[in-house]
């Protein structure tokens, strides 16, 4: 038995040890589900559209670009700009943990695996910051 350690981040790795583009839609579904539900996630549920539609679509596509997928955001969306895109917006530390956190239950719900869903937390912290306004 072979004690490898998975290695995420190389190529397409990320996304195919996730399950693939589909699976990437249902973190997302599960992530905005996690959003509407959890009080922790008020202030940031409170700064997207009523419809999350484009919300869910467009974090869909970044992931699947981000975990090494076809780089389809920029011809749908245009150029990505975390930091400027959420500029208007008020996030701080709190905002940033309670994004995290929408993951963290995401990832948990879909029962991904420890060694995946540490990765997957550990490198989305940094976009996470990025969105920081204060």
């Amino acid at each position: 038995m072979s004690s490898r350690v998975p290695l995420y981040g190389v190529g397409d790795a990320t996304l195919q040890a996730l399950g693939g583009e589909a699976a990437v839609a249902e973190l997302v579904r599960r992530f905005y589900a996690a959003m509407e539900r959890l009080p922790e996630a008020r202030r940031i549920r409170a700064m997207h559209p009523d419809s999350l539609a484009e919300s869910r679509d467009k974090l869909t596509t970044f992931l699947i670009g981000w975990m090494g997928g076809p780089r389809r955001y920029r011809e749908r969306f245009g150029p990505i700009a975390i930091p400027a895109a959420h500029r208007h917006l008020d996030i701080g530390p709190a905002e940033r943990d309670a994004w995290l956190g929408c993951m963290a239950v995401a990832l948990a719900e879909m029962a991904v695996a420890e060694p995946l869903r540490h990765y997957l937390l550990t490198q989305l912290r940094h976009p996470a910051e990025m969105c920081r306004s204060r």
